[in-house]
């Protein structure tokens, strides 16, 4: 997969991420991306670790987007876990 392949599935994978958890998240479209692009990559570990499939099969994969989804959910609650604690 390209590298415009990744950014455009993170960001949509970050997207509904943030639409599946419900909350209040500081930060913008940027850190939607970077969390959906981080996501795609743990979701995509995590398949192929946990349940030995390559999550990674191609850009129309629903595999690939599952794990990607799922992966960005995971970073989404770990980035609450560790903003919420901050004052601002």
């Amino acid at each position: 997969m390209s590298i415009i392949a990744w950014i455009l599935i993170g960001l949509f994978a970050g997207l509904i991420a943030k639409a599946l958890t419900p909350g209040k998240d500081p930060g913008g479209c940027l850190l939607t991306m970077v969390i959906g692009v981080v996501g795609g990559l743990l979701g995509g570990w995590l398949g192929k670790v946990i349940f030995g499939v390559d999550s990674i099969d191609g850009f129309f994969s629903l595999s690939t987007w599952i794990a990607a989804i799922v992966g960005s959910v995971i970073v989404l609650l770990v980035y609450r876990l560790v903003t919420g604690q901050r004052s601002r």
